[in-house]
Parts: C-alpha cells; structure tokens; sequence
C-alpha cells in the first residue's frame, strides 16, 4: 500500500549518504556564506560587524593582526608617540609656568613596550567582538579562484558568498635599487613602530602627512632631524595657508628642511648611513644640481605615500578592474566592476582615513542586508587632522579649489592668526591659524582650515556645522567661549 512504500523510502534515505549539492563534486568542499570580507582592518570589521548585527552569515579573512593598519602601523600607535612628544614640548613650558623641574629622562624603550601592550589589548578586543557577534575569522592569505562565482581560496579551503567584500588596505611605497641605491637600508612608517631605541639622527623623505607627522615626533622626542621634501613646502594638497605655515612650523621646531631635495645614493658606513642628496635651484632653468651628503644617519624613513594592498589576491581572475595605480574602482556605492563584489577602505584609493572605511564599511552592510537600497557614503566634506606641532584641522574646500569650483568673484576668505593664550607665559612660541572660504552671496562656509594648539580637537564640532551648510552668519550669531582659541571663528571679520 501506498503508506508503506512511503515508510520504505524515508527508510533507505537515512542508509544512503547524501552528498551536498547533489551531483557536482567542484562545490563539495565550499563553505558557503551571506557575507566575506577579505580584511580585517577599519573597514572590513566594521561592515563585517553591522552585517553580522543585521542577520548575516559572515567571515573574515585576515592575513597578519586584526584591526589592519590602523590599529598595528597608523593612527593608533602614531597617536600614543605624537602624545609623548607633546609631553616633551610641556616639559620645556614648565619653568615658564612657574615649576622647577629636575633633570628629566625619556625612556624610548619603556614607551614603544607600553605602546605594544595596548596594540596588542586592542588586536584581542577585535578578535573578542568578532567572537561575539559569531563572525568566524579565517587567518591566512586569500586568493580568488577560477571558479564560475566568485570564490577565495586561504590555506587550501574554498569559500564564496553571494556577497564578497574586499577591505585589504594599503602598504607603505618603497623605491627600488635602481631608483635610489641603498634605498633597501631606510625604513618605513610600519618599520618605525618596529624601532627599539630613539635615533640619534634621523632622515624622513616625504612632504605628507606621514612625513610630517613622523619627522615632527622624531624631532620633538631629540632625535636630529631632517626632512628631505622635492618642492618647497610640504602637504601641498592642503590649503596653501596650512602648507606654508606647517612648513615654518617645522622649520621653527627645530627640524632641518631639504627642500627642492632628493635623495639619490644611501650607503652603509660601519654603524650607520650615509645619503646623497641632489638639491636643485628652482630659480635657475638649468638643470644643474647641488650635491651633498648627510652622513650618520641611524634612521632613514621612506614616507612617500601608500600603494593599494591587492597583491596575491588574484583580482584579475574575477575581471575586477583597476585604475592605473592598481586602485580598485568602485562606484559611489562600492560596486566594484564584478557584480556580487565589493571595496571600501584605502585599497580603492579615495580619502585614506579610518573613520572612512568604517562609515562605508557600515552603508554597504545596510544596503545588502537591511534593504536600504540608497545606503552609501557621502565623500564631501570630510574632516582630517593632521597630528603636527602643533596640530592641523582641515574641512571642506580649499581656496584654490573653492575657486576653481565657484569662481574667483564668488568666493570670499576670513583669516586670522594669533599667539594662543598657553603661550602667553612661555618662550616656546607658536602661532595658530584660521581660515574660512565661503561662497556666494549667503556666504556659505564650504571650508575651514587651521593650525595650533588644540586644533586637533577643535575641529569636529564645526564638521558638524559645515556640513548642515551653516552660514558665515551662523557663526556670527554663535556666542564665543571665552578665552579660547576656537572663539576665534565666531569673531572673525
């Protein structure tokens, strides 16, 4: 009866194996998931976390530490070092504040063991959250395959999601030998986190960010300076107000600035090195060089910007394309080229800033998970500090570009530059500067830009306010906060 071949045949299903995905033995050893996110930096952790919170089967795929350069070789570290030589520049203040300080001794060794320890508390809190949220973490290096969907290979096992982001980041530009002999012997930003002593004589090649920010901690901290940089000034991507003042800053400070300078030769001398440095006259046409050398350099550092990280993940075999720095080109909501394939983050080469990846990392969750179809990341006005001495704050336009943009007759600049009141009392001098660009006849601040003490955490608060379109009007009619140095835009005329 009809019951009974029914019995029968639920009898014999649970004798025979069944094999997954029937008949195909390409998919047997797939593990399939919602979501895969090649990186486990900034921006990967945080789309794999809004993703997972949003009912996503998710995975990870890290080749080296959690938290990605960030956390290891970035804003981390660099914040803990530019705050110790922040102290430094205290410690020359106190007698001007009335303190009768001693004999004071800075141990490079007891700060960089401090400074690993909390890296290293933070790698454990990303694993922990990942954990948490039941997000399973893949440690090896992935591959795309040739697969017909797209599918990553790491340590032999394959893995594929109807969803794949990748968040690699990037990795400091070296020069090769035929570049620059001896180009081998400097080091870069990652190398400095790995310095276990505070060098003598150091030598930064760069005019960015990471230049500027690596010679001025060096500096400060006493080691000898020098920055070698090929025009006159450095970040010049910046407002020509912040490049001009940040170049005297430098300067002032006490760091040796090479400009029109680079480096052409570096050779080992028994403990230390020794650069040749071709110095052009920007005023002559000619091409004639002056050639000199600094010698007994402990510490060459390489700052010459940062390449996207996709080496050896095989991207060509999904036909995802690049631009022609190897960026991977993505869409305004992160699509890259391949459908079901995404990118966020520094490796497409577009505002390299944590907090970035992160925001983007978060849309793209809610738009593949949540059904937010709109979800993306606004790339105007996004706010940057740069941690100097003293420290920059920059949003929006620049002049140049508000200009270029708006026109010369519809944009209007208010400036102003002071002593800070801390310096009042001190020896030690340094200038704060303030910019605002504003367009149209309603004035709209579309930029602001400054330089000085506390500038670093000044500046978000009037993020906020540019980028509701706040007025020059509006920050006249805003009561200042007396004394500060942030009054200073509220008073302006």
């Amino acid at each position: 009866c009809q019951w009974k071949k029914q019995f029968m045949f639920i009898f014999l299903e649970t004798l025979i194996p069944r094999r997954s995905m029937a008949s195909d033995p390409s998919t047997e050893d797939i593990t399939r998931l919602d979501f895969l996110v090649i990186g486990g930096g900034s921006g990967g952790l945080a789309g794999a976390r809004r993703a997972a919170e949003l009912g996503a089967t998710t995975a990870v795929i890290e080749s080296h530490r959690l938290g990605g350069t960030c956390v290891n070789v970035g804003c981390v570290p660099k914040k803990v070092m530019w705050n110790a030589a922040v102290h430094a520049e205290y410690l020359h203040d106190h007698s001007d504040y009335g303190f009768e300080a001693g004999q004071v001794h800075f141990s490079w060794e007891t700060l960089k063991a401090k400074r690993d320890t909390y890296v290293s508390h933070l790698n454990r809190i990303y694993r922990n959250n990942l954990d948490k949220a039941k997000i399973q973490t893949i440690q090896g290096q992935a591959r795309f395959t040739n697969d017909p969907e797209p599918t990553v290979e790491v340590n032999g096992k394959k893995y594929t999601a109807p969803h794949i982001l990748i968040a690699t980041g990037g990795y400091p530009s070296v020069l090769s030998e035929e570049e620059v002999p001896g180009a081998g012997l400097g080091i870069t930003s990652d190398g400095f986190f790995e310095l276990e002593s505070l060098p003598k004589r150091s030598v930064v090649v760069g005019a960015g960010y990471i230049a500027v920010e690596m010679a001025g901690i060096l500096s400060t901290l006493g080691s000898k300076t020098s920055l070698v940089i090929r025009q006159t000034g450095v970040l010049r991507n910046f407002d020509s107000l912040i490049s001009t003042n940040c170049t005297k800053e430098l300067q002032n400070s006490g760091v040796d600035l090479w400009k029109n300078s680079q480096v052409t030769s570096v050779k080992k001398i028994d403990d230390s090195l020794e650069l040749t440095i071709a110095t052009r006259d920007p005023e002559k046409k000619n091409d004639e060089e002056k050639i000199s050398t600094i010698g007994q350099v402990d510490c060459l550092l390489w700052a010459i910007g940062r390449q996207p990280n996709t080496f050896g993940l095989n991207i060509g075999a999904i036909g995802v394309e690049t631009d022609d720095r190897g960026h991977i080109v993505v869409d305004e909501f992160q699509n890259t080229s391949r459908p079901g394939v995404y990118a966020v983050g520094d490796v497409c080469g577009k505002a390299l800033l944590t907090p970035v990846a992160i925001a983007a990392g978060r849309k793209l969750a809610h738009r593949l998970f949540e059904g937010k179809k709109d979800s993306k990341l606004d790339y105007s006005c996004i706010p940057t500090v740069v941690f100097s001495h003293p420290p920059i704050g920059t949003v929006g336009l620049t002049e140049e570009e508000a200009i270029k943009t708006r026109g010369k007759d519809n944009v209007k600049i208010y400036k102003t530059s002071f002593t800070p009141m801390y310096h009042a009392l001190t020896s030690r001098k340094s200038q704060c500067l303030m910019k605002l660009v504003c367009v149209g006849k309603e004035e709209k601040v579309v930029g602001l830009h400054m330089q000085g003490l506390g500038c670093d955490e000044m500046l978000q608060g009037f993020a906020v306010a540019i980028k509701m379109g706040a007025t020059k009007s509006d920050f006249d009619k805003t009561v200042a906060i007396h004394p500060t140095s942030s009054e200073e835009f509220v008073t302006m005329r």
